[in-house]
């Protein structure tokens, strides 16, 4: 059994003082990745670099205090890919790759659009040109499974607040649209929603701080593990921790019957 855990730290020094470097060796997952670090290499301890058993790889963003993502792993990769080579989306640390035998593991954090116009539009640029690297990624004849934010709600009920969200950053039409194409068209499997397809309440990953949102579950699904579909037939379970909370999103964790 191969298990992933995917998790948006919104810090990592944040989320180690909530308790998240205990938590972490007793879900015996074999990777995990995590976005929004928030932190510079020269941040993270002995201890968040190396885990109990496991390993960090870690892509920062130039910005202190901003962005950044990480692979932890129990198995050294066979090769780490640091950004997509493209200055500005590399500067902010939005991808990293780790490629163990024949499967390929992602973290993601795909910008978000929420705090400004300007923003928006980095998203709607950043979108435009994964695009392309998606379809590459899909055609590369690995299995691959890519983990992270992606600061998209696809489908009506992966948020509690549908209708009033339509012209908000993370449920708009051309958001959703190009999320769907890469289901639709590419030939992606979002692998949660393979595992529970009617799933509402229990499906969400992030909760706004405002509002008690939080105790009342008024949530938004932004956390995806999106993979190959070889990969994704293998998910024999998904599930969204939410016992302990490390930052304002919950970790998503899939079982896939794989052999690397």
């Amino acid at each position: 059994m191969l298990r992933i855990i995917s998790l948006n730290l919104n810090g990592i020094r944040s989320a180690v003082g909530k308790g998240f470097l205990d938590w972490l060796p007793q879900q015996q997952a074999d990777v995990v990745c995590v976005q929004e670090l928030k932190a510079q290499a020269g941040d993270l301890s002995a201890a968040i670099r190396a885990p109990a058993g496991m390993q960090g790889w870690f892509h920062h963003a130039e910005k202190k205090g901003y962005s950044g993502v990480g692979i932890y792993s129990r198995h050294e990769p066979e090769r780490v890919t640091e950004g997509l080579g493209i200055a500005d989306i590399d500067a902010e640390g939005r991808f990293l790759q780790l490629d163990f035998g024949r499967l390929s593991v992602v973290s993601l954090y795909l910008p978000s659009g929420s705090s400004s116009e300007e923003r928006l539009q980095i998203k709607f640029r950043f979108m435009e040109r994964f695009l392309p690297h998606m379809a590459k990624l899909y055609a590369c004849g690995r299995e691959v499974v890519v983990c992270g934010d992606w600061n998209i709600a696809h489908r009506e009920i992966d948020l509690k607040n549908w209708k009033s969200n339509q012209k908000n950053s993370g449920f708009l039409p051309e958001e959703r649209a190009w999320l769907g194409r890469l289901f639709d068209e590419q030939g992606w499997v979002d692998v949660y929603r393979r595992l529970h397809p009617d799933a509402t309440d229990a499906c969400y990953t992030w909760w706004s701080n405002r509002g008690q949102a939080w105790a009342k579950n008024v949530g938004w699904r932004l956390d995806y593990q999106i993979a190959t579909p070889a990969l994704a037939a293998t998910a024999r379970s998904g599930s969204v921790y939410k016992n302990q909370r490390f930052s304002d999103h919950a970790p998503l964790t899939i079982d896939y019957d794989f052999q690397r």
